[in-house]
């Protein structure tokens, strides 16, 4: 499937023709000193040493294993690296932060932070995730801001050594300052700070009863200098906007988890937030819940919010704002407009004048299903809807549409089960007997974001395909209803792990089983795991002691525990109301063959010109070998991370599951050349020059689908 429109492409040509006359000095996309290459996000890269008639010629430049390649099973890595003077700077999959010659590979030094003093100090959440660092300087002072669970370090980006002038030997307890309780908050920011001026800004993944304020730091001394409150305080703007007039005291997400970016010249900070707690079940939260799902821009200065647009009202979807928003100059009526292009998991773009947040092209209030049969909720009666551009994925899943490719048995069993659930609309209500959640849970677009040419003003965007099932099941009783651990450790389970973990603690998808795991840890080791979090699950600091322990008893089957009275909490008189609903885990609708039950493509790539809101033209991404020996066309594959694009004539891409590194022509969308990386790379690449030579650069830690991980980093440039 492509489509490619001359007539587009005569346009983009004529507007490259006056850009090049009006865009000045084009030097800041020849570097790549910040994750995603520039503030503004957009991907992009003035470099055009590798282009479309050489890069059939791209080898190995070199490869370093953060890790030291040892057999250890990483998890995947997302980090994006920014090289500096020569130098790039990037995080191994156990979180140790590196530098090393950005021409050979090698290591200049590395930074482990569980072997700091500040570590010991505090309490460290283990997620597992890093998605880039900061570079900051003055004069001498060169310092990379980089964070690891709940603490932001500061390192010398010469020595790699912490600036113990920074907070307190050198790191910020992040869990302060929130006005909670740091003991029970969990925060931990797995995306790159940003930086302005002598500040840097800072949201990050969060527990279901922690805020995801937003919140800005001296850079030197670490010194918090602002919070804006993501669910608004009375007195503050959109407090009103909660039906719950307490919902600041205890409500957690509403996070701007994906990072941001940043309009220097003007000092805006746009910031995009997910959705509050609960994902799917908003029955103790109703009204429109702002700042959730909100794209935000605030004042970078002081943190007062300039404008705001929701995405999606009273999400219970979890159609998170997934990505920062890429900063533009579009030309529109013959005149330009700095913009903002917002891309959303629903495929949607969004895009707004930078300073005042107008609409760019017009916005509907579209009437959705309300007719939700879960106790309590009410849903929002309308969702916005951009007229322009158009979605860059499918938005609803017919029977027409399910999978075709696979046995009559396999299409019967998927059939019959399409059938069960609430497939009516985008927006179908949650629901007990399943709703079919398409656009899936991880896009349409995702964290990876997409690249943009400020040449000609073309959005490239990888998106899924997917569709996931969505059960909603009645909680377990209260607390105060229980007597032992074990009925306890039910109940907390049910409330906190089910919806990764499953009913039956089996697993789901990206998330492990919990069968066996009696196995591998002691009680107290499984107690500090529910404290601290581990790679994508985050910590529970609000639970008791007597909360973890039962649910240890539980999960470890510890039969002499199991029994005993349960002499933790009853639920909270003055906290959050404990949801009605859970959820049965994060499952993908697939056939008995494991694809997905809807015909492909199940991963595409898209090029939209923002000037006009058209499609330019949109390829499938990815392919299953398998079906590849059998003659089935290319369908695409489940992917995440972003892609680079650049002046010569390229866009740059790893993240798709099959584990292949390619390179499209940007205009076409056809493919120049690919290769196997050691284990998927999901995550954006970097492009660079040292002494005159182009690179590009790809994290390749596998991916969430299980197979092949791996620790290196993975450059190429031309031969000779």
């Amino acid at each position: 499937m492509k489509f490619t429109s001359y007539r587009f492409l005569l346009g983009i040509s004529l507007i490259s023709i006056i850009n090049s006359c009006t865009s000045g000095n084009e030097s800041a996309y020849t570097d790549w000193k910040v994750a995603g290459g520039t503030r503004a996000a957009t991907h992009y890269s003035s470099l055009d040493q590798i282009d479309t008639s050489n890069v059939g010629k791209l080898k190995v430049a070199w490869t370093y294993l953060s890790e030291g390649g040892d057999s250890t099973k990483f998890g995947p890595m997302q980090c994006n690296p920014i090289i500096i003077d020569n130098v790039l700077y990037g995080v191994s999959p156990k979180l140790k932060l590196f530098a090393v010659d950005a021409a050979t590979g090698i290591e200049k030094w590395n930074f482990d932070a569980t072997d700091t003093a500040v570590n010991k100090t505090w309490p460290r959440n283990s997620v597992n995730m890093n998605r880039g660092v900061a570079y900051w300087e003055e004069g001498d002072d060169k310092r990379i801001i980089f964070t690891v669970g709940s603490v932001a370090f500061a390192v010398n980006a010469v020595t790699g050594r912490l600036i113990p002038s920074f907070g307190q030997d050198g790191g910020i307890n992040l869990n302060k300052g929130l006005d909670r309780d740091e003991k029970t908050v969990f925060v931990a920011p797995t995306s790159p700070v940003m930086i302005y001026k002598n500040l840097f800004f800072l949201s990050g993944l969060v527990g279901d009863e922690s805020p995801g304020h937003i919140r800005a730091f001296d850079v030197k001394t670490g010194e918090q200098k602002w919070i804006f409150h993501t669910v608004p305080y009375p007195g503050e703007a959109g407090y009103e906007t909660w039906e719950d007039t307490t919902a600041y005291k205890f409500m957690g997400s509403t996070n701007s988890w994906a990072g941001f970016s940043l309009d220097e010249k003007r000092g805006i900070l746009f910031a995009p937030t997910g959705n509050p707690t609960n994902d799917f079940y908003g029955g103790h939260r109703l009204g429109k819940g702002l700042y959730g799902n909100c794209l935000l821009a605030l004042d970078a200065a002081t943190g007062k919010l300039l404008w705001h647009f929701q995405t999606v009202h009273h999400d219970v979807w979890d159609r998170d704002v997934p990505t920062p928003p890429a900063l533009i100059t579009v030309v529109r009526d013959g005149k330009k407009i700095d913009a903002v292009a917002q891309s959303t998991k629903s495929g949607y773009i969004f895009m707004f004048e930078r300073e005042t947040g107008k609409e760019i092209f017009p916005i509907e209030e579209v009437p959705v299903p309300t007719d939700t049969r879960l106790q309590q909720e009410v849903l929002w009666p309308t969702q916005p809807v951009p007229t322009l551009p158009k979605p860059f994925v499918r938005q609803n899943f017919k029977e027409s549409d399910l999978n075709t490719l696979v046995s009559d048995s396999s299409f019967a069993d998927i059939k019959r089960r399409f059938n069960s659930y609430r497939t009516d609309h985008m927006f179908a209500p949650p629901s007990v007997e399943g709703t079919l959640i398409f656009p899936g849970y991880d896009g349409g677009g995702e964290w990876g974001g997409p690249a943009v040419d400020p040449t000609t003003n073309l959005l490239y965007v990888n998106a899924n395909e997917m569709t996931w099932v969505l059960n909603m099941v009645p909680s377990k009783p209260d607390k105060e209803k229980v007597r032992t651990n074990l009925e306890a450790g039910v109940g907390i389970y049910t409330q906190h792990c089910m919806g990764c973990h499953g009913p039956e603690r089996l697993g789901a998808g990206d998330y492990p089983g919990l069968i066996g795991v009696e196995k591998k840890y002691s009680t107290e080791e499984f107690v500090q795991l529910i404290s601290t979090g581990r790679r994508m699950m985050p910590g529970f600091n609000n639970l008791s002691k007597e909360e973890k322990n039962a649910v240890a008893s539980f999960i470890l089957d510890l039969k002499s525990e199991q029994p005993k009275t349960y002499t933790g909490p009853a639920q909270k008189q003055d906290g959050p109301p404990k949801a009605l609903y859970g959820f049965t885990g994060y499952n993908k609708f697939l056939t008995k063959e494991g694809y997905p039950a809807i015909n492909p493509p199940w991963g595409t790539i898209s090029a939209i010109d923002l000037n006009t809101g058209e499609l330019v033209w949109k390829v499938p991404f990815g392919e299953f070998e398998e079906l590849k020996a059998k003659g089935v066309p290319v369908t695409g594959r489940e992917n995440y991370g972003g892609p680079v694009v650049t002046a010569g004539g390229l866009l740059f891409i790893g993240a798709s599951a099959d584990g292949k590194f390619r390179v499209y022509n940007k205009m076409t969308g056809k493919i120049l050349w690919e290769t196997d990386l050691p284990a998927p790379g999901v995550a954006t690449p970097s492009t660079y020059t040292v002494n005159g030579k182009q690179y590009v650069v790809i994290a390749c830690g596998g991916s969430k689908w299980g197979g092949k991980s791996s620790d290196a980093y993975v450059a190429f440039t031309l031969s000779e």
